[in-house]
């Protein structure tokens, strides 16, 4: 993975960290957090996304699966705050 693919991954996290923070209304957790969160949901989208066997190219459908991934974190982290009585 040279520099660049490696800042492309980071500031497409960072893009999907901030769709995903308005997409789940009341499931943000501020911009920095959501970005932050945004980058390893990238991560974990493409993990996902591995898993179920589907693998496309471009930037587009690379943006997607981050979205995708940083909405399921957002999602699960969410949950973890509620089931310990964190607002």
């Amino acid at each position: 993975m040279t520099l660049t693919s490696f800042l492309l991954y980071v500031l497409l996290g960072a893009v999907a960290g901030w769709l995903a923070g308005v997409m789940m209304k009341g499931g943000g957790f501020g911009l920095l957090w959501n970005i932050i969160i945004g980058i390893i949901g990238g991560f974990l989208g493409g993990w996902l996304m591995s898993l179920v066997g589907i693998q496309k190219g471009g930037l587009v459908w690379e943006l997607i699966v981050a979205v995708i991934g940083a909405i399921c974190l957002l999602f699960i982290i969410s949950l973890l705050r509620k089931a310990f009585g964190k607002k």
